[in-house]
């Protein structure tokens, strides 16, 4: 008996005694993985990115190079499989067997040899054929008259047909205001014609920007959090570039339209764009060609799908249309922020996942199509195999026209038809080789995928959960844990293990909550992607059917946003790591590593849950235990300005977990993480001294999950989008808001504080926003301190004419005002004469601040001056008896 024959015999007695019907395991054995794909994709991937911007001769080189290889190759290839048949017996040859030196394992190895050339060959086609496909889609950045138009910035006339969906960019906070709203999309110049006349016809990629009118301060692009259904998102204005409305933001993928513009060389990120063709939104574009039936009907399918959303609370009406199609034009800046600090990203882009929840819920989980207990809803309406993966097919042609055929999309359909393909096969070993065909193909047809991020996330990602997750899985069965739980630990814990050290390289931080919260998200994303999916396919016939599918998968997407904004609030959520490659490679190292480790504490329970307790501990950081650990928050503090970057956000401790809040700072994530860290569970009055967006655009993280008393504001409200946002805010929480006046004193607990300005009337202030800044003199445990906002020289002067100026002499603690910029009142430091200066700004900050003048005159006056800058989150604590009690400072380093 062959030893082949003696294993197969082992399978069938260990199948037959098992005792089920289907055996210990499926009767279809797998062999050893087939790698043989593997090297002609990664020499494809490796080709096409390197050859995108190489010299036209060094791609022909390339080219050349690899071909001759190949043929050389395969030449010898059809000389080593001619080795024939063993000669008869007796024949002449120097031995019984024939030939001197045959054996079968000689002729064994020679076939080796000549498959491995046979692969080399093939890997050397490869690279040939991507270095060629690479250099030909190189070369449109370069064809035509665009590329010198642009180097001139010269004004033209073009026709262009859009490639991509038109995206809103995502507003930043500047100080007082943001970004105008812009518009940006993908297209391919067709004709262009220059200011003399000249017309000439082309095709050339560009990234097309329109630009809104910059008449006013935009208010800042932050949502509720969570709750406050049917409030309008901020930024939802009147049409106009980048609003809702805006016609900009109509364009289907294949439309032609008209536009006046002027060209511009490419930004150093848009490698795929041969220049930047810069439009005004003032003008609508003029369509000159409809889109394709396709895409009209990809654009009225997700249309209603938004329409079906109208009517849900603000995060599942943001979040619904990006889990099921990638659709993030509602999703507010500071959620996006979340999902990036929790690696939850891939949840608002489409994925192979999307489709691979749908095709499991049509034909059933892997492995089980081949069985007679094969699940899904296929079998259950008695479809056969064959026609289910027909279906299957046909679902993936829906999904790409849907969500656009765009690379992105169509790389997320080739890795859901590798879940089909397991699906209908019931196979394993077939995953890796159609994974590296899919990334073969997919490079080849568009090289630029070599040099996309998320296309190296999602291949590292799909592989890890094909070689990695099944192990790890194993493993843990094997140590007790119930089969779903390990597996959806391992495909967490695998995921993230090979792609941390890609996003390392972006982001230069490390998410200590990914494996936590992708897991616990795991659990929504299937019913909220099913109904979403449902709500999709019914709105056009009947729209309060898909209203109440939105509505039942609105819970599960509200519960995702809740776990990335929970997990991005922990103020050990990350970690701060190197950036660029040589930090990547660390966070790989340090990856084997901890995997390595694992594998020995995983034979030490009481070790691995010790582990685990520390690294929860770390994440947390409850205040008790980080008081003591870290000595944060200090035992007597009565002010902590919080280190937000730049902007401003202080929190003044009135009772135990109590505290009023000054400022909620420009980033919600940052505001809700330093009240945590302190403890602050009830804010009974929330001041905001102007309206300018690095004062308030945190409210949402102040708000979320505290029990608040009041919201209190300047009586100027300017700028008026702000304004408007904070009461928003206020509404979804049920919170009033009522006016501060001059002269008005208010307690809590410890706290004794008096309104010194503005004072009461309609009449503005002299020099705008800055000079209404509502200033408070607060006491506490026998220390004054003064807080200032961003009260400008005008203001400042008016307040020492006011007939509070007689309480500004002298007083312990001073918060400079306007984050220490230039402008100050030098009667007004001379004044005051602080023993503690304490200056709220951003590390790197591009207004200068703090400026050198401003700290040389506090310190000058005898003041020590803590920055949050470069000292971090500053507290103010006192000690010794009340009437004359010691003043200090404590400091938390910025992380």
């Amino acid at each position: 008996m062959t030893p082949r024959s003696r294993a197969g015999g082992a399978r069938a007695a260990v199948h037959v005694s098992s005792g089920h019907r289907l055996g210990a395991s499926h009767p279809r054995q797998e062999g050893p993985v087939d790698l043989r794909l593997v090297p002609p994709a990664l020499a494809a991937w490796v080709t096409a990115a390197l050859m995108l911007d190489a010299p036209p001769r060094w791609a022909v080189a390339t080219v050349a190079a690899c071909v001759a290889l190949a043929g050389a190759l395969l030449v010898t290839w059809t000389a080593g499989i001619g080795v024939g048949p063993a000669p008869p017996v007796g024949a002449p040859g120097g031995s019984p067997g024939g030939r001197r030196g045959w054996s079968p394992r000689g002729r064994g190895a020679g076939r080796r040899y000549a498959r491995g050339r046979l692969s080399v060959a093939a890997t050397l086609l490869c690279a040939a054929a991507s270095a060629g496909s690479a250099a030909l889609h190189g070369a449109d950045l370069h064809r035509g008259p665009i590329p010198a138009l642009a180097s001139e910035f010269a004004e033209v006339e073009a026709e262009l047909e859009v490639t991509s969906d038109p995206r809103r960019v995502r507003p930043r906070v500047a100080s007082a205001h943001a970004m105008p709203p812009t518009v940006v999309l993908d297209a391919d110049v067709v004709r262009v014609t220059e200011a003399d006349g000249t017309v000439a016809v082309t095709r050339t990629p560009v990234l097309v920007v329109v630009r809104g009118e910059a008449s006013g301060p935009a208010r800042p692009p932050y949502l509720p959090g969570g709750r406050g259904a049917g409030v309008r998102a901020p930024g939802d204005r009147p049409a106009g570039a980048g609003r809702p409305g805006d016609p900009w933001l109509t364009l289907l993928p294949s439309t032609r339209l008209r536009a006046q513009g002027r060209l511009a060389p490419p930004l150093p990120e848009g490698d795929r764009a041969a220049a930047v063709f810069r439009v005004s939104g003032e003008r609508p574009p003029r369509v000159v060609g409809a889109p394709s039936g396709a895409q009209r009907l990809a654009g009225e399918l997700r249309g209603g799908l938004r329409e079906a959303t109208e009517g849900l609370p603000a995060d599942a009406r943001a979040l619904l249309p990006g889990l099921v199609v990638g659709d993030t034009s509602r999703v507010p800046t500071e959620l996006e922020q979340a999902f990036k600090d929790t690696d939850l990203t891939h949840l608002l882009a489409v994925s192979g996942a999307n489709l691979t929840i749908v095709l499991v819920l049509l034909i059933g989980p892997p492995g089980t199509a081949q069985r007679v207990e094969r699940r899904g809803l296929a079998p259950k309406m008695g479809i056969p195999l064959r026609t289910t993966a027909l279906l299957g097919g046909l679902l993936t042609l829906g999904f790409v026209i849907v969500c656009r055929p765009d690379p992105s999309v169509l790389r997320a359909a080739a890795c859901g038809l590798i879940a089909l393909l397991a699906i209908t096969t019931g196979r394993r070993r077939s995953l890796i080789p159609a994974l590296a065909a899919a990334v073969l193909l997919l490079v080849l047809y568009d090289p630029w995928l070599a040099r996309r991020y998320g296309f190296l996330l999602s291949v590292l990602a799909t592989g890890a959960l094909l070689t990695l997750a099944p192990r790890w899985s194993a493993a843990l069965r094997r140590r007790g844990m119930p089969p779903r739980c390990a597996d959806a630990l391992a495909a967490a814990a695998a995921a993230q293990a090979v792609c941390a050290p890609v996003v390392a390289v972006l982001v230069a931080r490390v998410s200590l909550v990914a494996v936590p919260c992708n897991l616990l998200a795991e659990f929504a994303v299937a019913p909220a992607t099913v109904l979403g999916f449902a709500a999709l396919a019914s709105a056009p016939v009947a729209m309060p059917v898909a209203e109440a599918l939105a509505w039942g998968a609105s819970w599960p997407t509200e519960w995702i946003a809740e776990i990335a904004r929970t997990g991005a609030a922990l103020p050990g959520s990350g970690i701060d790591w190197p950036g660029g490659w040589h930090g990547g490679l660390l966070l790989a190292l340090a990856a084997v590593v901890l995997v390595l480790a694992g594998r020995g504490l995983a034979r030490r329970p009481w070790l691995a849950g010790a582990c685990a307790l520390l690294l929860l501990l770390a994440i947390v950081q409850p205040p008790p235990l980080t008081r003591v650990i870290a000595g944060w928050p200090p035992p007597g503090w009565r002010m902590v300005m919080c280190d937000v970057g730049q902007g401003d956000a202080t929190v003044l401790a009135a009772g135990e977990d109590t505290g009023v809040v000054v400022d909620a700072g420009p980033d919600p994530v940052a505001a809700d993480r330093c009240l945590r860290s302190l403890g602050i569970t009830r804010v009974p009055l929330v001041l905001l001294t102007h309206f300018h967006a690095d004062h308030v655009a945190g409210l949402p993280g102040v708000l979320r999950g505290r029990e608040v008393g009041v919201i209190q504001t300047t009586g100027f409200q300017e700028p008026p989008e702000q304004a408007e946002f904070v009461r928003e805010q206020a509404a979804a929480e049920r919170v009033p808001v009522t006016r501060a006046v001059a002269g008005e004193r208010r307690r809590a607990g410890p706290l004794d504080w008096q309104v010194l300005w503005p004072p009461a009337g309609p009449a503005p202030p002299p020099e705008g926003p800055n000079d209404a800044s509502v200033t408070l003199l607060v006491r506490t445990a026998g220390v004054s301190l003064l807080l200032l906002g961003d009260l400008e020289p005008p203001g400042q002067r008016a307040l020492l004419r006011s007939p509070a100026a007689a309480s500004l002499a002298s007083v312990d603690v001073l918060k400079v005002a306007h984050h220490g910029s230039a402008h100050q009142d030098p009667e007004l430091l001379r004044r005051a004469a602080p023993r503690l200066a304490l200056i709220s700004c951003g590390a790197d900050n591009s207004y200068g601040h703090p400026a050198p003048v401003t700290v040389a005159a506090l310190r000058a006056g005898g003041a020590q001056v803590l920055r949050t800058d470069v000292d971090g989150s500053v507290a103010v604590v006192t000690s010794g008896a009340r009437a004359s009690p010691r003043l200090e400072a404590a400091t938390r380093p910025p992380p």
